[in-house]
């Protein structure tokens, strides 16, 4: 088979009943539409048994959470390539064709992210992607369309494919030697942040990522944990931290480390100032946990080249945004290291 197409859901039966039409009808005859279900305890899989039996299941037997999830029901999917795709996604015409092109005609090329848009303003990008994902030295992630909050419309400026530092985890498409090779995402991720240390280990073993404008998905977003839920919170804020702790090299760890205590302190105090208790307790609560896993940690960056490092970009995105107020992407106020 040349492309599964997986869904991870979780209680989603409202996602699969909107989506799952149009998916279905713009879907080639050559790829394969697969839901792996994370033990919902609505009727997510009854539904799917009685209105798409063509649609092959997979039931973990528990809620694995978004990296684990995937690497249960992955592991037992056999195709060329694979495609992570969210239950809140929109697919428009020919969506995979141009992806699927580009990795049977570059093998260096491990994984690929289409245009991703907003569902509800369907002229602007959406954020967990954008047209394209970044990263900056203090373990920032932004896009091309989308810098921390800032959000653009769509007018084409971003239609060419570039390279890419990671791509999004609501639509990724990524080969499935690599993803094996690389032993999928990390189970301790849990959620949230794990596809963008997936890409940096694909980049340390000096395969390349891209996105390719002419495939467009629109994404809902926030469909599983809204923006303002702590627990979100507290899952960015120590995957991030575990991405860097993994990933930097070691001449990077200690001032890197030292930076983001103070940035993240700053953050946990406007989290105070604006009232957001939960979330300033987030903070500290994600700080205690990379305490106690670092060993865990510190243990997987055991054989890494580090190679992917030269791809980060050396300019602190936090100044370019708040400082000198530079909003929107433009690749030629962001250098590389």
């Amino acid at each position: 088979m040349k492309l599964a197409i997986v869904i991870l859901n979780w209680n989603g039966r409202s996602f699969l009943e909107k989506f799952l039409p149009t998916l279905v009808a713009r879907t080639p005859d050559w790829a394969q539409i697969i839901v792996a279900d994370n033990a919902s305890s609505d009727d997510s899989v009854s539904f799917l048994q009685e209105h798409y039996p063509s649609i092959r299941i997979i039931l973990n037997e528990k809620n694995f959470g978004f990296a684990k999830g995937y690497n249960v029901a992955l592991s037992q999917v056999d195709a060329d390539y694979f495609c992570l795709l969210n239950s809140d996604i929109e697919v428009a015409e020919h969506w995979t064709e141009p992806v699927v092109a580009l990795l049977d005609s570059q093998p260096e090329i491990a994984a690929v992210q289409p245009k991703i848009r907003s569902y509800h303003d369907k002229e602007y990008f959406e954020y967990a992607g954008a047209a394209g994902g970044f990263i900056d030295r203090y373990g920032y992630p932004f896009c091309r369309g989308r810098v921390f909050d800032t959000v653009e419309t769509d007018h084409g400026q971003y239609d060419s494919p570039i390279d890419i530092f990671w791509a999004t985890g609501a639509a990724l498409f990524v080969r499935r030697s690599v993803y094996r090779e690389l032993g999928g995402l990390d189970d301790d991720f849990f959620a949230h942040m794990e596809e963008i240390d997936l890409c940096w280990r694909i980049k340390n073993k000096g395969y390349r990522i891209v996105v390719e404008p002419k495939s467009v998905v629109f994404h809902v977003g926030g469909g599983t944990l809204p923006k303002n839920n702590s627990f979100k919170t507290f899952l960015n804020f120590r995957n991030n931290h575990f991405l860097l702790l993994k990933n930097l090299p070691r001449h990077r760890l200690l001032p890197t480390f030292f930076a983001r205590l103070l940035l993240d302190n700053v953050a946990a105090f406007s989290f105070l100032l604006q009232k957001h208790t939960k979330d300033f307790c987030a903070v500290y609560k994600a700080h205690f946990a990379i305490i106690k896993n670092y060993k865990t940690f510190v243990s997987k960056r055991k054989g890494q080249p580090f190679a992917g490092y030269f791809d980060v970009w050396r300019t602190p995105i936090l100044i370019e945004y708040h400082l000198k107020r530079r909003h929107f992407f433009d690749g030629n106020n962001f250098n590389k290291q």
